[in-house]
């Protein structure tokens, strides 16, 4: 166990790729928990670029799941807990956005209705990163991925991408929250947020992927940022079903889509009709989480 004074759960060492998004954020989520913490992990990069055997760069327990069922890891770990009469230890679940969108979602969907208290992390990459960025439930529209249409006509996804924060809050949970690894310090105070809510609680975060969205080792804060600050992905709170916080209030000023998709080497097959489109998801965006 790591000294909590410096609150290193999860060590550098890893083998992630230079500039990782997720790491960034999994580093903010662990500034959020304290030692009184178990973690169950899906299998995914997260998994993957910090458990190489025989070592572990974690310093909290932590045990590794099927793709699918960490959640289901997650219930047993807090039934056992119960019946000990421990309710001080707090249960963290932490997948991708394939074992979360897709794979696992109807375990997830059990915990949820279940009530259990259980936090639940997405790591949202926008694809299988650890798989060959095949498309997921959370591709956006217009992301070229290795399982999309290729060809002149293509434009890459023709999904938009699944709205898992209105499914979670439809399952009654107290505390559904959404931010990007742009924003290390929110993600840190959202997870402390979620801790102290009983009952089930969901975050998701933006964790951009360097070879899924094939952009540079140095830019996955700022494509984070720049996913909040043109309305494609903002932050939100939503606090016993209420939206609670945005970053889309009286003082946002939109960035237009463009400066998020021209960068990344995903979106450079559109056409400005394409843009447009997605442009238009984000100003639906906009008005449907301005506060």
């Amino acid at each position: 166990m790591q000294n909590n004074k410096t609150n290193k759960f999860l060590s550098p060492g890893h083998n992630a790729c230079a500039g990782c998004g997720q790491l960034v954020a999994a580093q903010a989520v662990m500034r959020g928990l304290t030692p009184d913490t178990i973690i169950a992990n899906a299998t995914g990069c997260l998994e993957v670029t910090t458990t190489a055997y025989p070592q572990s760069a974690w310093g909290l327990p932590w045990i590794h799941s099927l793709f699918e069922n960490a959640s289901s890891v997650a219930s047993g770990i807090r039934a056992a807990l119960n019946k000990k009469g421990d309710f001080k230890t707090k249960v963290v679940v932490q997948g991708g956005d394939g074992g979360t969108y897709d794979i696992g979602f109807g375990l997830i969907s059990g915990m949820w209705e279940r009530g259990e208290n259980i936090l639940y992390i997405c790591y949202d990459t926008e694809a299988y990163s650890n798989t060959g960025i095949q498309a997921s439930g959370a591709t956006p529209y217009g992301a070229d991925t290795t399982t999309t249409p290729e060809g002149l006509k293509a434009i890459g996804s023709t999904q938009r991408k699944k709205d898992l924060l209105a499914i979670a809050l439809a399952h009654g949970l107290n505390y559904v929250a959404q931010s990007t690894a742009g924003f290390p310090d929110d993600i840190t105070r959202k997870v402390k947020k979620a801790l102290e809510i009983n009952g089930p609680s969901y975050i998701q975060i933006l964790s951009p992927c360097m070879p899924g969205w094939k952009v540079k080792n140095d830019e996955a804060v700022m494509f984070g940022k720049l996913a909040v600050n043109t309305g494609l992905y903002p932050l939100l709170e939503y606090t016993n079903g209420v939206l609670s916080a945005s970053s889309i209030n009286s003082n946002f000023q939109a960035k237009p889509v463009s400066d998020y998709l021209k960068s990344q080497g995903r979106f450079k097959h559109l056409k400005d009709e394409d843009i447009e489109t997605i442009q238009n998801l984000a100003d639906e965006n906009i008005k449907k989480y301005r506060i």
